[in-house]
């Protein structure tokens, strides 16, 4: 998702990143913190858990070997040396009776490898090694090794593979200690040693290479993951400048929303936040200047009339007295619009029972007897029970019916009905004035809008928001509708409600249309 700031503009540069009150870690830096805290734990537990498995790998394979060694000295020792009475006898064995020669047999027979290293020790002191040593290790010339094999203590445990380390490597080696029956009190001892770090010089180079590979590719997830980040934060940062530059005098900024992700959804829900804001502030200081200029008329008007009253004159007086009360009402019938409109919004502005609406047709009509000396017809009368509330609808009703007195001729008819069509209850009032033009017929709803007629007779522009108030807190709406040609002039106002708890479907309809409103 990307995002710019306000209409109408382009693509704007990314925001320079901003320290958050207090001194803070962006929440940028903590995200990439975060990343490469993961990816250097990641790639250090694999390089470390490789190479520990290599190590015991290979420490694996040397302590084969050592074990072969110590079977084969072992078995050597067994079997004795070769009878000097039957030189033709290869079988003929009989034991040992020169450790010094089992000693010399056993390193012979031990042909070292590469890495690999042999010698044999008699009470401590070198006694043999191999003649070849190409490639082999020579124990012998380290000298802190050989010290410590002259220390070690004579027992089967010493057969054990061990690992020792001097100064000069680290050896992984047995000192298989050996016995001659015929010379009591000498000891020997067989070492086989490798070069345990010559072996594992191999793997640590790899390891070596992979740790340079590893802190590279940390290098570049850092800086990757760092341009992600930021291009994901973009809009977060807009976001904030945004509700930065936002004031009560302008509301206009808006965030261009991009994509369908959890950041696009944020954006699209503040959007929609400032889109109320800038309603609601404009309704507010188009709701104060025209309270203003409704309010200012009748008072200057009646300021006008005192400045110029004459006290001693009773008529002058009568007739200002006259006029200040008219001012007065019309400024209370504003005053009690304008808190009808502010409680629109309250939960409790309207408390919806069951109702008959054939009988709430009755009573509306009667009411509405006394608003002029036009013609009142009920033309339907819908015989249902409806949820509703019957004191703002009857509210709603009336002013209708007065718009439609206000605008038409003494004498006329004004019908009235109610009905249900299409899961919808239908209240409607139908006149026979001159309608409303085009050009005014999205406007007549719009607080303190009036088309000319209303401002020649003084209107005050509220009473068909109050009726879309009442209507919109009932779940519906309020609709104009002309009659259709041929059907004579007028207009037609529609409350259109949800039929909510409708009990009975029937509808009667008067005898004097056909069709009720169309």
């Amino acid at each position: 998702m990307a995002s710019t700031a306000g209409h109408g503009h382009g693509a704007a540069a990314d925001p320079p990143e901003t320290r958050p009150p207090g001194g803070g870690a962006t929440v940028r830096v903590r995200l990439m913190a975060a990343v490469v805290a993961l990816t250097a734990t990641a790639l250090t537990v694999a390089g470390a858990t490789g190479l520990a498995l290599q190590l015991r790998d290979t420490d694996a394979r040397i302590d084969d070997s050592l074990a072969r060694a110590v079977t084969a000295v072992r078995t050597l020792e067994a079997e004795g040396q070769p009878d000097p009475a039957a030189p033709d006898d290869p079988d003929a064995r009989v034991p040992w009776t020169s450790l010094d020669t089992l000693l010399r047999k056993a390193v012979e027979t031990r042909v070292p490898g590469e890495d690999e290293g042999v010698v044999a020790l008699q009470d401590g002191v070198l006694s043999w090694r191999p003649a070849d040593e190409t490639g082999a290790v020579r124990l012998d010339t380290d000298r802190e090794l050989m010290a410590w094999l002259g220390d070690v203590v004579r027992d089967d445990a010493a057969s054990a593979p061990v690992t020792v380390a001097t100064a000069v490597t680290e050896y992984r080696l047995v000192a298989v200690p050996v016995d001659v029956a015929a010379e009591p009190g000498t000891h020997g001892t067989v070492v086989v040693a490798f070069d345990r770090s010559a072996l594992t010089a191999g793997v640590r180079r790899i390891f070596l290479t992979y740790s340079a590979v590893g802190l590279f590719a940390l290098a570049v997830v850092s800086a990757v993951a760092w341009f992600v980040v930021g291009r994901m934060l973009r809009p977060v940062r807009m976001l904030r400048d945004t509700v930065r530059r936002v004031t009560e005098s302008d509301l206009s900024e808006r965030i261009a929303v991009l994509g369908k992700d959890d950041l696009a959804d944020l954006a699209g829900s503040v959007n929609a936040m400032l889109d109320r804001l800038e309603r609601a502030f404009g309704s507010q200081r188009e709701l104060l200047d025209d309270v203003g200029h409704e309010l200012r008329t009748p008072l200057t008007i009646v300021r006008g009339h005192l400045e110029l009253l004459d006290p001693s004159d009773a008529a002058d007086v009568r007739a200002t007295q006259a006029l200040a009360l008219d001012e007065l009402d019309r400024m209370q019938r504003l005053v009690d619009d304008l808190v009808t409109l502010a409680t629109a919004d309250r939960p409790d502005f309207v408390r919806p029972a069951p109702v008959d609406v054939g009988r709430l047709t009755d009573d509306v009509l009667e009411k509405a007897r006394g608003l002029g000396e036009q013609r009142f017809v009920v033309v339907s009368r819908a015989d249902v029970t409806a949820r509703v509330d019957a004191q703002r609808i009857t509210q709603a009703w009336l002013q209708l019916l007065a718009n439609a007195v206000r605008f038409s001729a003494a004498g006329s008819a004004v019908r009235l009905g109610s009905e249900v069509a299409g899961g919808r209850l239908l209240l409607w009032v139908r006149d026979e004035g001159p309608g409303v033009p085009p050009e005014e017929e999205e406007r007549i709803f719009e607080r303190f809008h009036r088309g000319q007629a209303d401002r020649v007779q003084h209107g005050a522009g509220l009473g068909l928001p109050i009726v879309a108030a009442i209507a919109a807190a009932h779940g519906g709406r309020v609709f104009l509708e002309h009659p259709p040609p041929g059907a004579g002039p007028g207009v037609v106002f529609v409350l259109d409600l949800p039929a909510v708890g409708l009990v009975d479907g029937a509808s009667d309809v008067s005898l004097e249309l056909a069709e009720p409103h169309r």
